[in-house]
């Protein structure tokens, strides 16, 4: 009888820690799934150094928040889809890629009419995804308020209205626009019409090119015939330098003035730095070259850690300041964040410090910030503030 009471005894204590054992493994939390972030951006096409870059920004600052053990302890998962620029791959990708239920955000677009196709399309509505940090200035992406755009730069009106403030400023009133004939180009050139008529000025001429192309010429004939003191570009790159260097070989003498979608750099490697020398260009995050500020101190460091020896640019540090927005909103999300958790966890995000520069959303806005400064390339190619 002694020995069957210890035998039970045993076999009692067994089965608890069997079932002790059962009971742990239950309770214990499965690993955080990956937070998989989708960025569509143009890899190929005439914006292809500037998508680039735009990638490169947000991979920096993912990469090094996923060394230090991801956002509660879930690792981002950056996906990047190539569009060539063109509207219909926009949607085409973006409607896809929010078909799968483990997307939580889309990140750092490029293009107006890109973005406004998901707009009038209705696929950001639909999906339920907080786009975060496009790169575009687009008004229709700011007016009327949609809620799942969450804009980090200003606008084209805030741009367009800083550089004729600078222009009517210096003296000048003889005021021409050259721009891309579509919704991006259409919407900086309603920023510059709105800017000369609170100034009871009246644009010289506008003249456009094509989207998707560099065929400027019949814009530098329109132009150049009017003689402008100055001349305000609504363009990406290739059409800005190759309108740049077949100005000046004209003779074109006015001042030249790009918003920000531009790459200095990249002006000067393909028009060369005589014809871009003094252009004027509108920039919508702080001078990244130096190191005034704890935001582009840890730029800089972080592309000479991940950045695989690409240079500092402006788009870049401004995709790597949309990624410390996105990583905020997913941090205040909490573990295993939704579409709509992440919508409302953006929304809280008020006067919050990136490192120097600031950024507010609220339920009703979603521009992030209206900082705009006009820089100068140098006649070494360099930028200048």
């Amino acid at each position: 009888m002694f020995k069957f009471s210890a035998l039970l005894r045993q076999s009692q204590h067994a089965l608890a820690v069997l079932a002790l054992g059962a009971s742990s493994l239950a309770c214990a939390a499965p690993p955080p799934t990956d937070i998989t972030v989708v960025q569509v951006a143009p890899l190929t096409g005439v914006l292809a150094s500037t998508g680039q870059q735009m990638v490169l920004g947000g991979k920096i600052y993912f990469d090094w928040v996923n060394a230090q053990g991801g956002i509660h302890g879930a690792k981002i998962k950056h996906t990047v889809l190539d569009d060539g620029y063109k509207v219909d791959e926009t949607v085409r990708l973006t409607r896809e890629a929010l078909l799968n239920p483990e997307v939580i955000a889309l990140f750092g677009f490029a293009g107006t009419a890109n973005v406004s196709k998901l707009l009038t399309d209705g696929v950001l509505d639909v999906g339920g995804a907080p786009l975060v940090a496009p790169y575009t200035g687009g008004e229709a992406l700011r007016s009327p308020f949609n809620p799942h755009i969450f804009h980090v730069r200003a606008g084209y009106m805030d741009e367009t209205e800083h550089m004729v403030h600078q222009a009517a400023t210096l003296g000048m009133t003889r005021i021409a626009v050259m721009y891309q004939n579509d919704a991006f180009g259409k919407a900086g050139l309603a920023g510059v019409e709105a800017a000369l008529a609170k100034r009871n000025m009246k644009m010289l001429v506008a003249a456009s090119y094509e989207r998707n192309t560099d065929e400027v010429a019949d814009a530098v004939k329109q132009i150049k015939v009017a003689e402008p003191q100055a001349t305000i570009m609504i363009s990406v790159n290739r059409s800005t330098a190759a309108f740049a260097k077949q100005y000046r070989a004209a003779g074109g003498g006015g001042q030249l003035y790009n918003i920000s979608v531009v790459d200095p750099a990249e002006l000067v490697k393909l028009a060369g730095v005589k014809a871009v020398h003094g252009l004027g260009i509108s920039q919508v995050v702080p001078f990244p070259f130096g190191a005034n500020k704890p935001a582009v101190r840890e730029y800089q460091a972080l592309m000479k850690k991940y950045g695989g020896g690409q240079a500092v640019s402006y788009t870049s540090f401004e995709e790597f300041l949309g990624a410390k927005v996105l990583v905020e909103g997913l941090r205040r999300a909490g573990p295993a964040p939704t579409r709509a958790k992440l919508v409302k966890a953006l929304e809280t995000i008020d006067n919050f410090d990136l490192g120097g520069t600031r950024v507010g959303y609220s339920p009703t806005n979603r521009i992030g910030s209206r900082f705009v400064e006009v820089t100068v390339i140098g006649a070494s190619g360099k930028l200048l503030r």
